[in-house]
């Protein structure tokens, strides 16, 4: 933070769907209005929130994922990414206590953050009490300091609210939102559209951010941030970049925009210049690659654009036939099929590098954390190597033969059978895991000198 200051909240919901994003872009247009540097984090695996950040508040946001990436990662990122800001804004994931080890609660805790609440009024009145009065005493380490009424339908609905809220709990009332708020969220089968797609305009932000100056007490929210207990790092981290030895290529456009901001830094670190590209509009893939890096996104939604640059697609074919480096990981894994069908799409050819054809289905096919162990030494480190991501995805392939490798086995979950995936097809890698390489950042490294050995 500037200076000495240690300015920071964190922004918890009684569940999914309870208005966390509409607040949480809303405070950050407001704080950015008062003049602050504002710099967001999202808990959790989403990547689509932060991206929505970056538009309110103009810094990019970050990931934390205690999971996913490990606490002495998340207290790095987060000392690094809230450097030279005057407050940090950590919107939550789900219910406050959903998630166990990856919650809300378990991350405030960890980062000594204080904790607003956001209660959704739709059919309750003074029982919202109740429901609050839960919150702060199922772990009171980490109860709401305040909390941030949402959804309230008239002047007595708010009265009712409040009084009993006063009478029974020991959270503040910052403010409040009404029933009729002006401004929504567009949203489509894997949750909101994406940064990248400009979803919300500079108008509608800038009627959220009044809406919230308004009605919500930022001074005091100002003040009990500054409360928060964050921990001092043993050293002041840095982002610096190494020397560059290998120009990796990285898709980023509307259809690839799904990236762990760690994963990007920590290839820097290790001497990786990005160049990226995009798969949708250029004809040509950058010169003087030494990798390539294909993250995940929507292409299906892009899927008759990526089928139709042909000229992109033998571009990637003939780096993959080549025997050169390329990971692809979910939507870039996708793109790398014989194509991808739906109901509305047909079979549209793509890049041809793995014998299958994604097909989109109107049900999820997959979600949930992921851990991986390396069964196959590969540009990711040697075999034993464990590493840990996420999956979401609608999505599904065909049988992949089997002189296509499996290179890792996927340990058992809720929603995981031990299969074994990450597909190696000559020096390319792909399948639908999101790999955070904050766990073990080591494989940035490796993947580096892959790319472009000494």
């Amino acid at each position: 933070m500037a200076g000495d200051r240690q300015s920071a909240f964190l922004i918890a919901g009684t569940s999914s769907g309870c208005g966390k994003t509409t607040l949480t872009l809303g405070l950050l247009a407001a704080l950015r209005n008062l003049g602050l540097a504002v710099q967001p984090f999202k808990c959790g695996p989403d990547f689509i929130d932060p991206g929505l950040h970056r538009l309110a508040c103009g810094r990019v946001s970050r990931n934390l994922d205690l999971w996913m990436m490990g606490e002495a990662r998340v207290r790095e990122t987060f000392a690094a990414g809230a450097a030279g800001a005057e407050i940090a804004v950590i919107e939550g994931v789900m219910g406050m206590f959903d998630g166990r080890d990856s919650s809300s609660a378990a991350l405030a805790k960890a980062l000594g953050l204080p904790v607003v609440l956001i209660l959704d009024l739709r059919s309750a009145a003074e029982s919202i009490a109740a429901v609050l009065k839960g919150f702060e005493t199922l772990d009171p380490e980490v109860a709401p300091v305040a909390v941030i009424l949402n959804r309230v339908a008239s002047p007595r609905h708010l009265e009712l609210v409040s009084g009993a809220i006063r009478s029974h709990c020991r959270a503040e009332i910052l403010g409040h939102l009404p029933q009729n708020l002006d401004f929504a969220m567009p949203a489509r089968h894997l949750g909101l559209f994406t940064g990248e797609e400009q979803p919300l305009s500079p108008e509608a932000l800038a009627r959220l951010a009044a809406t919230i100056s308004g009605q919500v007490n930022l001074e005091r929210l100002l003040e009990l941030a500054a409360f928060a207990a964050l921990p001092k790092p043993e050293a002041a981290p840095t982002r610096q970049e190494a020397a560059a030895r290998a120009r990796i290529g990285v898709a980023r456009d509307r259809a690839f925009c799904f990236y762990y901001e760690d994963n990007l830094d920590l290839l820097r670190a290790a001497g990786a210049e990005l160049v990226f590209f995009s798969p949708l509009a250029d004809r040509q893939l950058p010169e003087g690659l030494d990798g390539l890096y294909l993250g995940g996104g929507y292409p299906e939604l892009y899927a008759r654009e990526l089928s139709g640059n042909l000229a992109m697609r033998e571009a990637v074919y003939d780096w993959a036939q080549s025997g050169k480096v390329l990971y692809a990981e979910c939507g870039g894994f996708m793109y790398l099929s014989e194509g991808i069908a739906g109901d509305d799409l047909g079979v549209l050819p793509m890049a041809g590098v793995f014998p299958v054809t994604a097909r989109m289905q109107k049900k999820r096919a997959s979600l949930g954390y992921r851990e991986v162990r390396l069964e196959r030494d590969c540009f990711f480190g040697p075999a034993g190597t464990v590493l840990r991501g996420h999956e979401f995805h609608y999505s599904v392939i065909g049988e992949m033969p089997a002189h296509i490798e499996r290179i890792y086995a996927v340990n058992s979950s809720a929603d995981s059978d031990g299969s074994r995936e990450g597909y190696r097809h000559n020096n390319v890698l792909g399948g639908y895991l999101h790999l955070h390489f904050g766990f073990n950042p080591q494989m940035a490294g490796e993947f580096v000198r892959a790319c472009r050995p000494a």
